[in-house]
């Protein structure tokens, strides 16, 4: 599926894949937070858009537009952030307009697990299939306050995201019993994690020496099979490129 970015400035922020790394993650012991393969695929699923200059925004907690101030050395936020629908929420402009196939929209929000106090990131879907003119990335705030993005920092997140396959998602709740085979795999990992932590807790050494189990990371089931030909531990997205001529 082609991602076609069309600059809309002559200087547009910047785009690059998705990273798995996160301040907070990083500050637990021995960085074990990474070894959340579902969290750390998250935060990389994607393209990050990123803050072009350093500023700072406060919010009096008023509902007009002027509530909200925002500065910068020399204003040059005001090519990128605004305060333009009030009630705390502050506006990007990515620079862009963007493209997706026939068949696919664009997510649009934070980076996931980015996480900053005082303000939250406003998540969208976007049909840009077809749309002739560029979307904005909005930010609330979640209460009066001043926060801060420096330079560099994702301020969106982009995903093509299929358009008609997720309506065509049917849900169903059934009995784990009527699939014995899963229902045999799910007792056994609840059992085999069981008696892991029971002996880490114990000071078992050869279970402290593994530290965590590694299963789902390897893709593989408690029987050591490989449980999925396309199972991931990284993401390899591509930085945009200028197209060849």
């Amino acid at each position: 599926m082609k991602l076609t970015c069309y600059p809309l400035q002559s200087q547009p922020a910047e785009i690059r894949p998705g990273r798995a790394e996160r301040a907070w993650m990083d500050e637990f012991t021995q960085r074990h937070a990474y070894r959340c393969l579902p969290l750390t695929i998250a935060n990389c699923t994607g393209w990050e858009i990123l803050t072009p200059a350093p500023f700072s925004a406060t919010w009096n907690g008023g509902p007009r537009q002027s509530d909200i101030e925002i500065r910068s050395e020399g204003d040059v936020h005001r090519s990128f952030v605004q305060s333009m629908f009030a009630r705390g929420v502050i506006t990007f402009h990515p620079g862009y307009l963007f493209r997706t196939a026939p068949g696919w929209d664009m997510w649009v929000g934070g980076a996931p697990n980015w996480i900053k106090h005082g303000i939250q990131p406003l998540t969208g879907i976007v049909e840009t299939s077809w749309l002739p003119h560029p979307f904005t990335m909005n930010w609330r705030f979640t209460a009066p306050g001043t926060i801060s993005f420096e330079a560099g920092e994702p301020f969106c997140m982009i995903m093509p995201v299929p358009h008609a396959a997720i309506d065509a998602c049917e849900p169903e709740i059934r009995a784990l019993s009527e699939d014995p085979d899963v229902e045999a795999e799910t007792r056994a990992w609840v059992q085999g994690r069981s008696e892991f932590q029971a002996r880490v807790q114990a000071g078992d050494p050869e279970a402290a020496a593994q530290g965590w189990q590694r299963t789902y990371f390897q893709g593989k089931t408690l029987r050591g099979e490989a449980a999925a030909e396309d199972h991931i531990s990284k993401r390899r997205l591509a930085p945009p490129r200028p197209k060849q001529s």
